[in-house]
């Protein structure tokens, strides 16, 4: 149980930064208690837990069109089909430093 409620409040709080909305309005329009929405943003901001976002996928008009990345501090990062493990490793460890 503390499992699906530590994944409901992830989807939350991902939901609620990518809607642009106050956590006030947010938590209104959802139903969802403020204080508990405060309560566990705080907790994984505590913990340092990764953050989580909603994923949009487009059907590409080129299939070798890159994989985008949008990271929620607003960097991007293009993946190409021809892109090694080790520079991939290389770039997301220097985005979250």
């Amino acid at each position: 149980m503390r499992e699906d409620r530590r994944e409901y409040w992830a989807k939350a709080i991902a939901e609620q930064e990518a809607s642009g909305l106050a956590v006030q309005a947010f938590c209104r329009e959802r139903g969802v208690c403020a204080a508990s929405f405060y309560q566990w943003r705080r907790r994984r901001r505590k913990l340092g837990a990764a953050r989580f976002a909603l994923i949009e996928t487009k059907a590409a008009a080129d299939a070798a069109a890159p994989l985008e990345l949008i990271f929620t501090s607003g960097e991007r990062l293009l993946i190409f089909r021809d892109a090694d493990t080790a520079t991939l490793q290389m770039a997301l460890t220097a985005i979250r430093a």
